[in-house]
C-alpha cells in the first residue's frame, strides 16, 4: 500500500508524519523549503500537558534541551500584583522557540525509517481516486508521487487548500503585537507575567520565560496604529523593564524583534475524499493567549490514529469524517470564545456586559488562554460515540484522561500518556492495591481473566492496563480510552458485550468497502517511478 503524503514540514506536518510512522504507516513529507529553519527566538510556542506529552512521545528532545517551564504565572494591574498562580498541583506550560521545536521534530523524522523527507518540492497539482492520491511537485526534481492519503499541513497560504477549492473565511488583523526576545534579569526569574495598564501607550504586555535567562515580551498594539519603528520598540523595552525593575532599566541583550499580526480564519471543509487539512492550513487563531501551533498538534494526533486504522485494515467513512467534525468543532468553539470575549476585554468599560467583576474577570479570561484552561485554553472534549455507562470519574466523557501511573503488559509502571499514540485502544482497569503486588500474582485473579478475554475479542487492537487508582473512579471501574487519549466510555466491572459495542462505536462501525479494482485503472506507480524508498507495506505495530 502507498504511503501517506504530508505536504508541509512545519511542526504540524512533522508531528503527523511521526505519529503515523509510530503506528506503522510510511509517510512522505514534501517540504517546499531547504530543510533548514530560520532562527527566530521571538517566534515561540507554548505547550500544555497533552501536547507536550505528544511531542515527547514522538521523540523530540528539544523540549528538554531548549524549553523552559513556567515556575509561576503572575498578573499585575497598574504596577501591583493582583494574582499569582504556581504549578505545584499540575504540569506547567513549557515555552520554547518554534524553530527549536521544528528542528527537534525534523531530527526525529530524519531518523525514522518510515519517514521520507523531501526538500525543495513544491506541490502544484493533485488528483485523487477511490484508492489513493497522486501529487505533482516541482523543484530540484519534477516528480509525481502516489499516496494512500494526502494531508495539507502547508500553512496559512496552503496550496493543498487552494487546489481543493476550499474557502478560508474569517477575520484579518484581529490583534497586533510588538514582540521582542531578550536576555535579562527580572525580579521574578522563571515566572510568566501579564501586566495590564501603566506601560506608556500600551494597555497590556506579557513576559514569558525562555531557556538560558531569556524572555519573550509581547505588547498589545492598537488595531490600526502606526508602524512600530526600531526606536519605538527600544523605547517600549526600556520603559517596560524599568517599570518592573524599580525605575531603572537593567542590562539586556536583544535577540530578536518583530510585529505579530493575528488572524482568525476557519476552513469550510477539512476533508475532501482522501485529502485532509491540518494546522494553519485549516485554521488561524492566536488572540487572547490561544495557541495556533498547539491546536495544529491536536489536529495531528486526532487524525493520525484514524488514518492509521484506515491504512492497516480499512475504516468507515464516518470515522474519517469524524476528524473534521471533532477538530473543526473544537477550534470553532475556541474562536467563538475569543470573539465573544474580545469586545469586553479590548473595548474598555464594557466588561460588565460579559462577566461581573470587570478587571478581575478580564485577568482570569486572559490567564485561561495562556495557561490552557477554560474555553480559551483547555484541551478539547469530543462527544463520545456512545453513552457513558453512568460510572463517574473526574474526567468528563470525551475529555483527555488523567496521566495516572499504569501497569503495562510487560509489568512496568509507566504514565498512562506514554501508552498513547500507538493506534490502539486502551482498556484501563482500576484495581486498588495492585501497585504493591507483583503482576504475576493478580494477572490471573479476580476480573482480569474475563476482562483480558473481552479485550482480545474487540474489533480493533487494544491493550489492557491496570491502574492502582484513577481520580473519581471507584474500584473495578473499567475505562475505554481512544488512541489519542480521550475517554470513550466507562463501565462498572466487566461487560464484554457493552465493551465491544463501545469499541465498535469508537471506530464508527465496520470499514467502508474499498472500491472494486478496474482493469482500466492504472496500477499505483512503483517506488522507482515515484522516488519513494522500497519500504514494507505491512509493518508490525508494537
Amino acid at each position: 500500500m502507498d504511503p501517506v503524503i504530508v505536504v508541509g514540514a512545519g511542526p504540524v506536518g512533522l508531528s503527523l508524519s511521526l505519529a503515523l510512522a509510530g503506528q506503522g504507516v510510511p509517510c512522505v513529507v514534501l517540504d517546499e523549503g531547504s530543510g533548514k529553519d530560520e532562527t527566530r527566538p521571538a517566534r515561540t510556542v507554548a505547550l500544555h500537558a497533552d501536547t507536550a506529552a505528544m511531542v515527547h512521545r514522538l521523540g523530540c528532545t528539544t523540549l528538554r534541551d531548549e524549553g523552559a517551564y513556567f515556575t509561576a504565572w503572575r498578573t499585575m494591574r497598574r504596577g501591583r500584583e493582583s494574582q499569582r498562580i504556581t504549578f505545584e498541583d499540575g504540569p506547567a506550560p513549557i515555552h520554547l522557540p518554534q524553530h527549536a521545536l521544528t528542528r527537534g521534530l525534523r531530527d526525529a523524522a530524519a531518523a525514522h525509517p518510515l519517514v521520507q523527507l523531501v526538500t525543495e518540492s513544491k506541490l502544484d497539482a493533485l488528483e485523487q481516486d477511490g484508492r489513493g492520491v497522486t501529487a505533482h511537485t516541482r523543484g530540484a526534481e519534477t516528480t509525481w508521487w502516489r499516496g494512500s492519503h494526502l494531508v495539507g499541513c502547508d500553512g496559512a497560504r496552503s496550496t493543498v487548500r487552494k487546489l481543493l477549492g476550499i474557502r478560508f473565511p474569517g477575520r484579518t488583523a484581529v490583534e497586533r503585537h510588538a514582540v521582542a526576545a531578550l536576555r535579562t534579569e527580572l525580579p521574578w526569574p522563571g515566572e510568566a507575567l501579564l501586566h495590564r495598564g501603566q506601560v506608556k501607550g500600551v494597555d497590556e504586555v506579557t513576559a514569558r520565560p525562555l531557556a538560558d535567562g531569556a524572555y519573550r515580551l509581547d505588547w498589545l498594539l492598537p488595531a490600526r496604529g502606526d508602524l512600530v519603528t526600531p526606536d519605538a520598540l527600544v523605547t517600549l523595552i526600556r520603559d517596560t523593564l524599568a517599570l518592573w525593575c524599580g525605575g531603572t532599566t537593567p542590562p539586556y541583550e536583544l535577540l530578536d524583534t518583530g510585529v505579530h499580526t493575528l488572524h482568525h480564519r476557519l476552513a469550510r471543509r477539512w476533508r475532501d475524499g482522501r485529502c485532509f487539512l491540518a494546522g494553519d492550513a485549516a485554521h488561524l487563531l492566536g488572540a487572547l493567549g490561544t495557541q495556533g501551533v498547539e491546536e495544529g498538534l491536536r489536529d495531528a494526533e486526532n487524525l493520525a490514529w484514524k488514518l492509521s486504522l484506515d491504512w492497516h485494515q480499512g475504516a468507515s467513512e464516518a470515522l474519517l469524517d469524524s476528524y473534521e467534525a471533532e477538530r473543526r468543532r473544537a477550534v470553532a468553539a475556541r474562536l467563538r470564545a475569543a470573539d465573544q470575549a474580545m469586545p469586553a476585554l479590548r473595548a474598555g468599560g464594557g466588561l460588565r456586559t460579559y462577566l461581573p467583576g470587570a478587571s478581575r474577570a478580564a485577568e482570569l479570561l486572559l490567564t485561561d488562554g495562556h495557561l490552557g484552561r477554560g474555553p480559551l485554553g483547555a484541551a478539547p472534549v469530543y462527544a463520545p460515540p456512545v453513552a457513558v455507562h453512568d460510572v463517574p470519574t473526574a474526567t468528563e466523557p470525551g475529555g483527555p484522561v488523567e496521566n495516572v501511573p499504569v501497569t503495562a503488559p510487560d509489568g512496568s509502571t509507566v504514565p498512562l500518556r506514554d501508552q498513547l499514540g500507538r493506534g490502539r485502544l486502551l482498556v484501563v482497569l482500576v484495581a486498588p492495591g495492585t501497585g504493591v503486588w507483583d503482576r504475576r500474582h493478580w494477572l490471573g485473579a479476580g476480573l482480569m481473566p474475563r476482562l483480558a478475554a473481552a479485550v482480545s475479542a474487540l474489533p480493533v487492537r487494544a491493550e489492557l492496563l491496570v491502574a492502582d487508582g484513577y481520580p473519581g473512579a471507584a474500584a473495578h471501574t473499567v475505562l475505554l480510552v481512544r488512541p489519542d487519549g480521550h475517554l470513550a466510555a466507562t463501565f462498572a466491572g466487566v461487560h464484554p458485550a457493552e465493551l465491544y459495542e463501545a469499541a465498535d462505536a469508537v471506530r464508527h462501525g465496520s470499514p467502508t468497502p474499498a472500491p472494486a479494482s478496474s482493469s482500466a485503472s492504472a496500477p499505483p506507480p512503483s517506488p522507482a517511478a515515484t522516488g519513494l524508498p522500497a519500504v514494507s507495506t505491512a509493518p508490525v505495530i508494537d
